[in-house]
């Protein structure tokens, strides 16, 4: 059951007005759970202005960042109800509504980053947006999100043996369970919001995620040695609520893509920036960042892959990922 803050109590009732009686200008409410500084909502304002002024003012977003409308997935539950228009989530959260995102989450399924996006903006990234939307939830585009890495508290990871017994904060992501526990982690699912507070209070020994989250949640104010291990790559999904969609008309769903199409490759710049910056600001703040062998972690979580092949959707998608070229 949803627990509706009152804002999102607001966002309920005025969803189903779907044009401002006085200029007939319609809003599209947007929530996520990212700070304002983060490339990923600067993206999104970028995504507002452009659909404002390919529709000639009749199509506007409004943004609600850092959770102000609930977590992630309780942002896409209310996608599904129809109470909110649109959201951005991890693909990691995202699994647990389409389960063939769950391919996204197998460590090292990726070569490279040029590999990524051939895979995200072709084919097999299209059919797993169409995926979703026998789950109410159509698929608009795949902000970048980088590589994900783990990050402690006191004690450095040189090797994947290092993480055994350490407890590490996950998503509510199966997949990201399995990729802990395959290093002999102890996975700890815990909200983003939360995650500071947990850190700083020893409930966790580290977590993982991108360097633009491990800095701007300044989470490396308790972690002091951040290891670019690049596990998993999990891109950040872009939806609109199949309810909402279905009610625009065809000239306003081709603004919405066109105007998401050009946010993509904005956002995409902004993160190459802030991924850079992120690293920089950790390391001047007393960080210790150090690249491990990769080959060590690829190999001891070669478990999860064979785990998930042995569901035929999932070792489609892993086969197809792994001939594009």
């Amino acid at each position: 059951m949803i627990k509706f803050k009152p804002l999102i109590a607001l966002i309920f009732i005025l969803s189903f007005i779907s044009c401002d009686n006085i200029n007939t200008t319609r809003i599209i409410r947007l929530g996520h759970g990212l700070s304002t500084s983060h490339s990923v909502h600067k993206g999104m304002v970028y995504f507002g202005e452009k659909l404002e002024e390919i529709s000639g003012g009749k199509l506007k977003v409004q943004i609600y960042p850092s959770q102000q409308l609930g977590t992630e997935r309780q942002c896409l539950e209310l996608l599904q109800i129809g109470s909110l228009d649109m959201t951005k989530v991890s693909a990691g959260v995202l699994e647990n509504f389409s389960p063939s995102i769950k391919v996204f989450g197998i460590p090292y399924i990726f070569r490279d980053k040029k590999h990524t996006f051939r895979v995200l903006d072709g084919p097999i990234g299209d059919e797993l947006l169409a995926g979703t939307e026998k789950y109410w939830l159509k698929g608009l585009g795949y902000y970048d999100s980088g590589s994900r890495s783990f990050y402690t508290i006191d004690k450095p990871i040189d090797k994947p043996n290092d993480l055994e017994g350490l407890k590490i904060r996950v998503m509510e992501s199966q997949t990201a369970i399995d990729m802990v526990k395959s290093f002999g982690g102890s996975p700890t699912p815990i909200s983003w919001g939360e995650l500071y507070t947990s850190l700083q209070q020893g409930v966790v020994d580290g977590a993982e995620n991108n360097p633009p989250s491990f800095y701007l949640s300044r989470h490396y104010e308790v972690c002091k040695y951040y290891i670019i291990d690049e596990h998993t790559v999990l891109p950040d999904v872009v939806l609109m609520s199949t309810h909402i969609w279905k009610t625009l008309s065809v000239q306003e769903q081709k603004w919405i893509q066109e105007a998401m199409d050009l946010s993509v490759i904005e956002q995409r710049r902004l993160w190459l920036e802030s991924e850079q910056e992120s690293l920089e600001a950790v390391k001047a703040a007393g960080v210790q960042v150090s690249y491990p062998d990769k080959s060590a972690f690829a190999e001891m979580s070669r478990s999860v892959a064979e785990q998930y092949a042995q569901d035929p959707l999932i070792k489609s998608f892993i086969d197809k990922i792994k001939n594009t070229q």
